[in-house]
């Protein structure tokens, strides 16, 4: 079982052991065998592609072995879903479907600068294997104005469109996998990249995008000066047996990523009419 607060360093450890291992048996092969070499898709992912939850997972999570997850009851809670990124290469959808699986959300950008190369094996697949499915934007708020990475997520797989199986899409707001907790913004200022990135989407799509956070990065980093309740659904991120205390003013959430384990485990907080109402507007 992956322990989800190591989730990202265990990645880059098994990459650096990988090559260490890979010098090694170099020694002991003859002259003409050489390893397989790592595509420059997935260098790309390695350097890049920030999962959903990355960040909080490494800052806020706990072993599973202290905090044992009833997954059966917060599977019974609602709908059973997962998130990808690139990380995940191309997902045996078939295999998801047949786990209970019946919605999914797949990173589309970061930044205005990656795109996940396996969006459409993962976006594409999830669909015709009848899941519901929608994207996300890993949002980097000192790199460029909310309004900008808005387009740049709509203008690469982060669209919507009222065929009743597309979910509108998902801001990911949480730590700063290159510096600052924040991104060195202040929290009015941080609640404005938000605001803008929220406008931008809606103007583009008539939808409101979906906000995923953890409470702690929340509270840290907008000051709890910004209230999306009205317009924003809520996808919470905290690994544990319940939700816990929500984001500043949420009442509820539509979403709750409960594990990273064996790949992100999600649950709508609700039966599949209202996930469909949802993908409906």
């Amino acid at each position: 079982m992956e322990i989800p607060a190591i989730r990202v360093g265990r990645r880059r450890l098994l990459t650096a052991a990988t090559a260490v291992s890979a010098v090694l048996v170099l020694g002991a092969l003859p002259a003409t065998a050489q390893p397989d070499p790592v595509s420059q898709t997935d260098l790309m992912v390695q350097q890049y592609d920030h999962p959903m939850g990355s960040q909080i997972s490494l800052h806020e999570g706990t072993p599973m072995t202290l905090v044992p997850l009833d997954r059966a009851a917060i599977e019974a809670s609602g709908v059973q879903g997962i998130d990808v990124s690139g990380w995940q290469g191309n997902v045996n959808w078939q295999a998801q479907w047949n786990a209970g699986k019946r919605f999914a959300y797949v990173k589309a950008t970061e930044n205005t600068n990656y795109v996940n190369p396996y969006f459409a094996q993962q976006y594409n697949g999830s669909y015709n294997v009848g899941m519901i499915r929608g994207s996300y934007h890993f949002a980097t708020p000192n790199t460029s104005s909310g309004a900008a990475q808005a387009n740049y997520f709509v203008d690469h797989g982060g669209g919507w469109s009222g065929d009743g199986r597309t979910l509108p899409g998902a801001l990911d707001m949480e730590y700063n996998p290159y510096g600052s907790t924040c991104y060195g913004l202040s929290t009015g200022s941080m609640v404005n990249w938000i605001l803008s990135f929220s406008d931008q989407y809606h103007a583009r799509t008539t939808r409101w995008p979906v906000i995923y956070t953890s409470t702690s990065w929340w509270s840290q980093c907008t000051g709890n000066g910004g209230d999306f309740t009205s317009t924003n659904p809520l996808w919470t991120a905290r690994y544990a047996s319940s939700a816990g205390t929500l984001p500043f003013a949420w009442g509820f959430y539509t979403f709750w990523q409960y594990s990273s384990s064996p790949i992100d485990q999600d649950v709508f907080n609700g039966p599949q009419d209202r996930l469909v109402a949802l993908a409906n507007g």
